[in-house]
C-alpha cells in the first residue's frame, strides 16, 4: 500500500536564506519580473523553451500572467530576492495528481539575477522539501525540451534522475519537442536533502561567494557512506 492521496499544492510563502517562494501576484511581481526578463539577448533567450514568447510590452506581461496566476494548475509562484525584495524568475507546480502522488514542477523561469547563484539552487529545494515532507508525494518529476541542454543539466546537478525520451511529444511554438523525463522519488529525498542543506550552508562558500564542493559530489559522497 502507498498511503492517503496526497495534499494539492496551495498558494503558501516557502521562505529561504536567499529566495523566498510567493504565490505569483501581479500587481506585486510583475512589473519587477518584466524588467529583469526583457530588454537584450541574454533575456530573449529565456523565451526559447516556454510556451509564451516574449512579450511586446509590461501591460500584454500583466494580461498573460494575470490569467495565469489564477489557475490552480498550474500553480504559479514567483522567486523573490530576499535582499532586494524584487521577482527574479517563477516556477509552477503542474500536472498535479493527488491520488497517485505524482507532482511536476515546471515553466521554470529564471532571469540572469537569479541564474547560477546559491538562491536559483534554494529556490528548488524548497519547492522540493514542500513537495515531500508537507504535502506527502512519493514522485517529483521536472519534464524539458531535450534541447534544452541547460534544464537537463539542472535536472541531473539538482538530484533528479533520467528516465527517457519522448519522442514527437509536442509541438510548441509551431516546432515539434521532443521532450526529456526526469525524476525524484520521496525514498531518494534525504540523501537529496541533506546534499542541497550541505551545499546551502554558509560554509560551503568562500568570501567572495564561490562554491567550495559541488552539489553532486556532495550527493554522491552521501550515496557512498549510506550502507
Amino acid at each position: 500500500m502507498t498511503g492517503a492521496p496526497a495534499r494539492r499544492p496551495a498558494r503558501v510563502v516557502l521562505e529561504g536564506r536567499h529566495i523566498d517562494v510567493r504565490p505569483f501576484d501581479v500587481d506585486l511581481h510583475a512589473a519587477d519580473l518584466f524588467a529583469a526578463s526583457h530588454g537584450g539577448a541574454a533575456q530573449a533567450a529565456l523565451w526559447d523553451y516556454l510556451s509564451v514568447p516574449p512579450f511586446p510590452d509590461l501591460e500584454a506581461f500583466r494580461r498573460s500572467y494575470a490569467e495565469a496566476a489564477q489557475k490552480d494548475d498550474p500553480l504559479m509562484f514567483a522567486l523573490v530576492d530576499r535582499a532586494g525584495g524584487k521577482a527574479v524568475g517563477h516556477a509552477t507546480y503542474m500536472r498535479i495528481e493527488p491520488a497517485h502522488r505524482v507532482i511536476e514542477v515546471g515553466n521554470i523561469l529564471y532571469t540572469p539575477a537569479l541564474q547560477r547563484s546559491p538562491a536559483a539552487t534554494e529556490a528548488m529545494y524548497l519547492m522540493a522539501r514542500h513537495v515531500f515532507e508537507d504535502l506527502g508525494y512519493r514522485r517529483y518529476e521536472w519534464k524539458c525540451n531535450a534541447l534544452n541542454a541547460p534544464s537537463r543539466r539542472a535536472a541531473a546537478r539538482l538530484g533528479f534522475t533520467y528516465e527517457g525520451l519522448f519522442r514527437q511529444h509536442m509541438i510548441v511554438k509551431g516546432r515539434n519537442r521532443d521532450t526529456t523525463w526526469f525524476s525524484l522519488l520521496d525514498t531518494e529525498w534525504p540523501r537529496a536533502k541533506a546534499a542541497f542543506e550541505a551545499w546551502l550552508a554558509p560554509d560551503n562558500f568562500d568570501q567572495d561567494g564561490r562554491q567550495k564542493r559541488r552539489l553532486e559530489d556532495i550527493r554522491n559522497d552521501l550515496e557512498k557512506e549510506t550502507p
